[in-house]
């Protein structure tokens, strides 16, 4: 099914990526065949990329172009400011990418998912927008929580908790809930959202006929409902995962992804005004860690600290951050009209 409005022209860009490892030493991605010689091909198609935007954007004379990061804006945006088309990039991560911080220079302006504070631009471009997502995302009332809890097939006088790890789930946080799944189910119904890559092995795990139970691969659709319907959510601490959560007002416990820097730099600033509850992922490995079972019972049990948390992630959400986003890109067009 395509979701997009058909008279938005879509064609694609010859791009490519640069290979780089935190783990990996700057002799090791010179010497190691897999990193290197990717790397070496992918200049290449870079460099056609930017031929290719190039010739494009000489035929269409767009007033601006808006780059959103990942590798494919690279040659987009270098065509762009070669044609001097004003660039306007945004940033989701407190950790800018690679192409963020190589367009950056040439950029005309440059918005922001975090407060300002967290980055190295130049702040006289800079402004601070958020994240847009969905306006779907929105604290809901007891009445329609409740109906969602039916519609899953949930108890509605007992607690939900959401655990979800993303598309492709977080394994660390399954395996944590599976080991006190029992004892957690005395206490409150879960949703587990695996993700695609541990759905099934799961599955051969876990009760189908408990109705304090739910196991799902992931949820395109109704996401925001459920997330809304929660009682106490278990995340990763991706940008506009947080944001969503802001903006539904819900309880979190966040697990950041020791492999993905900018989660781990996300979270400190949720942190910092007592937003969510952020446990160490390391902690896990060991299976008699009892870390997440310890923190979702002590939520289960404390309204006041679940309306505190609640009242604080609130205070992180930007409504506003698509309207605000468009308005900045067209301004930019307008002057250069």
């Amino acid at each position: 099914m395509n979701n997009y409005d058909d008279s938005i022209r879509i064609q694609k860009v010859i791009a490519g990526k640069f290979r780089r490892y935190h783990h990996l030493s700057k002799v090791q991605h010179l010497i190691i065949p897999s990193i290197i010689f990717p790397n070496i091909r992918d200049t290449f198609l870079v460099l056609t990329g930017i031929v290719q935007s190039f010739f494009r954007m000489v035929l269409w004379r767009p007033d601006v172009v808006f780059a959103k990061g990942g590798y494919v804006c690279l040659p987009v945006g270098i065509a762009a400011w070669l044609l001097r088309i004003p660039v306007v990039i945004h940033d989701s991560d407190i950790h800018p990418g690679l192409t963020n911080r190589l367009l950056a220079p040439f950029a005309t302006r440059i918005a922001t998912g975090m407060p300002l504070e967290h980055y190295n631009y130049p702040q006289q471009k800079t402004t601070y927008v958020g994240t847009p997502i969905s306006s779907a995302f929105h604290p809901l009332d007891s009445r329609r929580r409740n109906e969602i809890k039916r519609a899953l097939g949930f108890d509605t006088s007992r607690p939900l908790v959401v655990v979800t790890g993303g598309g492709q789930g977080a394994r660390p946080i399954n395996d944590a809930i599976m080991i006190h799944l029992k004892e957690l189910l005395g206490h409150t119904n879960i949703l587990l959202l695996s993700g695609s890559a541990q759905y099934d092995e799961l599955r051969s795990l876990t009760p189908q006929d408990d109705p304090r139970f739910l196991l799902k691969d992931f949820m395109v659709q109704g996401m925001h409902e459920v997330i809304g319907a929660a009682d106490i959510v278990v995340s990763r601490a991706g940008a506009t995962s947080l944001l969503e959560l802001a903006a539904a007002a819900r309880p979190t416990i966040v697990v950041p992804s020791k492999r993905l820097v900018w989660q781990v730099k996300h979270v400190r600033s949720y942190i910092d005004t007592e937003a969510v509850i952020s446990l160490d992922e390391d902690a896990f490995i060991d299976a008699a860690d009892t870390s997440l079972r310890d923190t979702i019972l002590h939520l289960l049990q404390s309204s006041t600290l679940r309306e505190r948390l609640a009242h604080n992630i609130h205070q992180h959400a930007r409504p506003h951050a698509a309207r605000d986003m468009a308005h900045l890109i067209i301004g930019v067009a307008k002057k250069r009209g």
